[in-house]
């Protein structure tokens, strides 16, 4: 029921928070999911597979294998919905599910995330002082990406998490597991490595 504003005329109404509506939107859509409601999930795999799909086909490296992780996404998703409070909204929620999917495969191949990433141990190196665009402007996505699934894993990821999807280093640090120098590390080789192959110097 909307509320007249205090010293305002009759019939005034408080504006709606948008964030209060966008929680409010996403608590019952979750609820409808976990009632069974296979209309809901299908509406909140519409609304955000497409953005999942990138993030987990980059952080692999694989297209069908990505399909298929993006499937465990949503079923994990699905089991777990129980949980969901509406303290973030449900697109971050997922999200964070997806990339602690999309790492723990990783973790499965190499037991040291240190390990796949040509040895890089370099735990005092820093970024470039002045970041040089990563690649052309005149390179496609679909070259930009096919780019990214030859990278080493451990580059990839760190790489992905702070230069497509923004992560500070000590937030990728955290996640993949190793030490701020070495994300600096890791996301500096990859940028060299796929200047490289971009600009035609190497495949």
């Amino acid at each position: 029921m909307n509320r007249a504003i205090p010293g305002q005329p009759a019939g005034t109404t408080r504006p709606s928070n948008p964030s209060e509506d966008v929680r409010a939107v996403d608590l019952e859509l979750a609820q409808r999911c976990r009632h069974g409601d296979a209309t809901a999930f299908e509406e909140l795999y519409r609304a955000h597979a497409g953005r999942l799909y990138n993030l987990v086909f980059r952080m692999v490296g694989s297209a069908q294998e990505a399909e298929d992780l993006l499937q465990e996404v949503f079923l994990n998703a699905y089991r777990k919905l129980g949980s969901f409070r509406g303290d973030s909204s449900l697109g971050t929620w997922l999200y964070r599910l997806a990339v602690n999917q999309c790492l723990d495969v990783l973790r499965g191949r190499h037991s040291k995330m240190a390990r796949v990433t040509d040895s890089l141990d370099d735990e005092g190196a820093a970024e470039p002082a002045t970041v040089v665009p990563v690649v052309p402007t005149a390179v496609s996505r679909l070259d930009l990406d096919r780019a990214i699934a030859k990278l080493p894993q451990g580059c990839r990821a760190a790489f992905i998490l702070h230069d497509v999807e923004g992560f500070e280093h000590n937030e990728v640090a955290k996640l993949l597991g190793v030490s701020e120098g070495t994300s600096k590390s890791q996301v500096h080789k990859a940028r060299m490595k796929l200047r490289m192959m971009l600009g035609g110097t190497g495949q």
